[in-house]
């Protein structure tokens, strides 16, 4: 670091109180994965920006989200308590000639104080006088994707309207009322009918247990986004659930087991006053699917009707969800939960792009890429995928655990996703070839 500025910030909201589900969700993984699971990214500064500018871009991000003031107050044994501050500083680092990537790495290597740290880290590269890029790294308690989209629309537009009411201490308490607890049951008896329906194990046994246990693997498929433009626009069905019966296809065909059962990532913003929330909103649902001896056609419509039931019910107290999976473990000893599935798309990426030809995705087919990039032995999920949208490409990002599921079945899966997308591409009418 070649200088430290400090910023004040000031800005509404201030309280402490319980964390609402989403943050409780993301804490809890947090515990289980040793992390403060930070999101980071950099990009370039328009030329001619000052540090004068960039101060105030970290003071407008600070004073406008409540979350961005939210620090944490350990209690053994219990959640913690959130803490939204009504103002403070907090420091921006200027680096010299410096790699923005290895600043961002930097930034979320860096150990973290929940209780003492802003969740918000922000860097400038500076080159000579100018400013050139700009390096932000953020708690995952701050946001969730889809607040994050919310989060760099308003850093961009700076309105003056104000926030949501709805922020995360005003969630727990709706969360704590009566209503908030009718949500939550209802959601639990949905769970609670899964889980004691599901077979008990979700994965092939493991052929191939590593050291390091913890695997990171990406896998690129041109293929594979031109297959899904092309079957949402010849089904008329939601990018959502066609990729999401794709991914279940995929899983039923390495795994060997139907109905497929798993936990995709709910956003929650349908929400009433919830859509423009910046915080940690999203929870992850709980989804059964039939895809055995029906067409890919018949499969995504399955997918779309299951999808409504799965995001009505992934709003919950995660402390009463975990009391319930104790429950049914102990009375079904050997129970395996299903794996995570996260689409994190934006429709917007491909909005008014053309409909790929069929010989077109055809030719494409098999040409996706995968490589493992990281080997650890701290802990990730036993298995979750990313999905991503990239220029020219749909990306799937796994981390799994080498002792639950062998790497090649790992690989398996997301190439799959690639074979399932254009089979269905090429005939939506053809079987799932699931037994």
């Amino acid at each position: 670091m070649t200088e430290r500025y400090m910023v004040d910030f000031g800005g509404d909201g201030a309280g402490e109180g319980e964390l609402s589900w989403g943050q409780q969700d993301i804490w809890r993984a947090m515990v289980r994965q040793e992390s403060w699971i930070p999101n980071g990214a950099w990009g370039p500064l328009p030329e001619g920006t000052t540090l004068d500018e960039i101060r105030d871009r970290l003071r407008y991000l600070m004073s406008r989200f409540p979350t961005a003031r939210t620090r944490l107050r350990l209690r053994p044994g219990q959640e913690p308590v959130q803490i939204v501050a009504d103002a403070g500083e907090v420091p921006l680092d200027v680096f010299d000639a410096a790699d923005p990537e290895r600043i961002r790495l930097k930034l979320q290597n860096d150990p973290y104080d929940f209780e003492r740290d802003w969740p918000i880290r922000m860097a400038a590269i500076r080159h000579g006088d100018a400013y050139t890029h700009l390096v932000v790294v953020m708690c995952h308690l701050v946001t969730d994707g889809f607040g994050a989209g919310v989060l760099l629309e308003e850093l961009d537009k700076r309105p003056e309207t104000p926030v949501p009411d709805l922020q995360p201490l005003e969630q727990a308490r709706w969360q704590a009322s009566a209503s908030g607890q009718r949500q939550h049951a209802m959601a639990l008896r949905h769970w609670d009918g899964i889980l004691r329906e599901m077979p008990l194990r979700r994965y092939p046994e493991s052929r191939a247990p590593q050291a390091p246990r913890h695997w990171r693997g990406e896998f690129q498929s041109a293929a594979l986004s031109m297959a899904l433009r092309s079957v949402t626009a010849r089904t008329g069905i939601a990018a959502a659930p066609v990729l999401l019966a794709v991914f279940a296809i995929a899983l039923a065909r390495v795994t060997g087991l139907n109905p497929v059962v798993v936990r995709p990532m709910v956003n929650n913003r349908f929400r009433p006053g919830l859509d423009r929330v910046v915080c940690m909103l999203a929870q992850y649902g709980l989804g059964r699917l039939d895809v055995a001896g029906v067409t890919f056609a018949d499969a995504f419509e399955r997918a779309r009707r299951s999808a409504l039931s799965t995001y009505k019910h992934a709003y919950y107290d995660p402390a009463g969800l975990d009391a319930l999976v104790d429950r049914v473990s102990a009375e079904r000893p050997g129970l395996q939960l299903p794996c995570y599935f996260n689409d994190r798309r934006d429709d917007a990426a491909t909005a008014g792009a053309p409909v790929p030809d069929p010989a077109d995705v055809a030719a494409a087919a098999g040409g996706g890429t995968f490589t493992w990039t990281t080997r650890q032995d701290v802990p990730f999920e036993p298995l979750i995928v990313h999905v991503d949208e990239l220029p020219g490409a749909t990306q799937a990002i796994v981390f799994c655990d080498t002792h639950v599921i062998a790497p090649d079945d790992v690989e398996a899966l997301l190439r799959g996703l690639e074979a399932v997308a254009v089979e269905a591409a090429l005939d939506p009418g053809a079987p799932t070839a699931v037994a």
